[in-house]
């Protein structure tokens, strides 16, 4: 253990040492995380009129725990960072998601999500909004009626 903390210390090190010499005017490397011009279900998406607001949170769902039917009015890129998620999306079918799963959520189309794992989900979720919409909106009617 002490050597593999040590080996991390020294890696940051020799990064950090490497972002300090590189040329002047030279931006550092990138690894794209993700990308997609399509929601998870395959919809195009837009952005919400007004003035743009980039929303980043962290979901924290207990075990059995469910979000409710609900629906995101801003595009909205999420990455699963503990944990196991299920996702109903009613005629789209089902999807599970797991530790470093990324993607685009359904767009203005209600869904709902359940930890279906026996440990904490953690979800970062960044919303690509405006102040004229709404992150999410709870879908009351279908909670009704479960």
């Amino acid at each position: 253990m002490k050597t593999t903390i040590q080996i991390v210390a020294l890696g940051f090190l020799v990064s950090t040492t490497n972002l300090l010499q590189a040329e002047p005017g030279q931006y550092p490397s990138l690894e794209k995380v993700f990308s997609s011009s399509e929601t998870i279900i395959g919809q195009g998406f837009h952005y919400p009129n007004g003035t743009a607001t980039i929303t980043s949170t962290i979901i924290e769902m207990q075990p059995g725990q469910s979000t409710g039917w609900h629906r995101h009015e801003a595009p909205l890129f999420a990455m699963v960072l503990q944990g196991e998620v299920t996702v109903d999306y009613g005629v789209n079918g089902k999807r599970i998601y797991r530790q470093n799963d990324r993607f685009i959520e359904a767009f203005q189309s209600s869904h709902n999500g359940t930890n279906t794992s026996t440990e904490i989900v953690r979800i970062l979720a960044v919303f690509a909004g405006s102040d004229s919409a709404k992150n999410t909106v709870m879908d009351d009617a279908r909670n009704d009626h479960k």
